[in-house]
C-alpha cells in the first residue's frame, strides 16, 4: 500500500517558487528600511545643527545605500 504524498513538502517547485519570492521580497524590505531609517537620521542631525547645506543627509543616505547593498549581497550569497 502507498503512503499518501504530502501537499506542503518544501522540494516541489511550486514551494520553492513562493520561497524565493518571500526570501527576495524580504530582502528588498530590508533594504529600504537601511536606506529609510539612515536618511530620516540625516535628516534629523541636519536640522539639529542648523546648516544649509544636508551634509548628514547626504552622508547618511550614502551610506544606507552601501549597507543596504552589503546586507543584501550578504543574504543572496546565504543559502
Amino acid at each position: 500500500m502507498e503512503e499518501p504524498q504530502n501537499q506542503n513538502q518544501p522540494n516541489k517547485p511550486s514551494n520553492k517558487g513562493m520561497q524565493n519570492f518571500t526570501r527576495y521580497s524580504g530582502i528588498a524590505f530590508q533594504m529600504i528600511g537601511i536606506i529609510l531609517i539612515t536618511t530620516f537620521g540625516g535628516i534629523k542631525l541636519d536640522k539639529l545643527t542648523g546648516w544649509k547645506t544636508p551634509v548628514f543627509t547626504i552622508v547618511l543616505s550614502l551610506l544606507g545605500v552601501f549597507a543596504a547593498i552589503y546586507v543584501s549581497i550578504k543574504d543572496f550569497l546565504k543559502k
